[in-house]
């Protein structure tokens, strides 16, 4: 079943696209840390859920195939746009056989596995129940409805000491602007409001370690990492790239009113040219289950 590009929260644009390319460079090291953490290595399989355009299934690939055939990252992403991209780029860098993009809803992942039996069975490919090594989700939990469904589904995908590696938000509306700027609290407001809205969680790491061990996953690793950027700084641009998209998204959408966006964007306009400002970010939690 096709699933509507509009019912991805944050758009599958160009402009979108180009601001999560940006954002896996930014947070890359972040990824690569905990993949290591997890026990990524060459010959494994690893599902990435909510793949998107795929730039961290081609670094996922790009470990789990050095010196080996038979390592191979299997994407599901609900947007046709983000799949045919994460399909083209796999090819683009000589990764066609080793990623393989599927369209379907993270919150079955069993059907959405199913749906291209026959296609991985011609690439040679045995069947995928409990057969992954690890299974990565990346601000992909807090957006779901039904994070316990993807929680149920990636265990079951996982073979017995397989790791689910998860980064995702908790307490994401501490983000804040030093000094303080009440039109800055007014936008963190509406962006949570909005995820709420739609039956997301930008607090959702807070109930992992109880979805995990439902559904058979021990916590092994359990940290956050927790940054500043300062105007002029790489990770500026992080923030910087998601407000100018997503708040004439909240004017549209009913969360804000266009004077209040007017005066956010004027007032981060004048601060993102003051050295003597910065921002602290959304606490971004990092999780590895091991499955039992």
């Amino acid at each position: 079943m096709k699933t509507k590009e509009r019912e991805y929260v944050l758009g599958t644009h160009d402009a979108e696209g180009q601001r999560l390319g940006l954002q896996h460079r930014l947070w890359s090291d972040a990824a690569h840390a905990l993949w290591r953490r997890a026990g990524i290595r060459p010959g494994q399989r690893v599902r990435d859920v909510g793949c998107g355009p795929g730039f961290a299934a081609f670094d996922l690939a790009q470990v789990v195939s050095a010196n080996s055939d038979a390592g191979l990252v299997v994407g599901v992403d609900e947007s046709p746009r983000y799949v045919a991209q994460a399909a083209a780029g796999a090819a683009a860098r000589g990764l066609a056989k080793h990623v393989v993009a599927i369209e379907g809803d993270v919150q079955k992942l069993g059907p959405a596995l199913a749906s291209r039996a026959k296609d991985l069975r011609a690439l040679g490919r045995p069947p995928f129940r409990k057969a992954f090594d690890l299974a990565w989700a990346r601000w992909v939990l807090c957006f779901v409805p039904d994070p316990d469904a993807v929680v149920a589904g990636v265990a079951a995908l996982l073979k017995p000491g397989g790791r689910f590696a998860v980064h995702d938000y908790f307490a994401y509306e501490s983000m804040t602007h030093a000094p303080k700027a009440p039109a800055f609290t007014r936008v963190i407001e509406a962006v949570a409001k909005s995820w709420r809205s739609r039956g997301g969680d930008p607090d959702i790491v807070g109930r992992l370690p109880a979805l995990f061990r439902k559904h058979g996953l021990d916590v092994t690793h359990l940290a956050v990492d927790h940054r500043v950027a300062r105007p002029g700084d790489a990770m500026f641009t992080w923030p910087d790239t998601f407000f100018r998209g997503y708040v004439p998204l909240l004017v549209q959408y009913g969360f804000l009113k266009q004077p209040e966006a007017d005066a956010f964007l004027a007032e981060w306009n004048a601060r993102s040219k003051n050295p003597d400002v910065f921002v602290f970010l959304p606490p971004v939690f990092e999780v590895i289950g091991a499955k039992r």
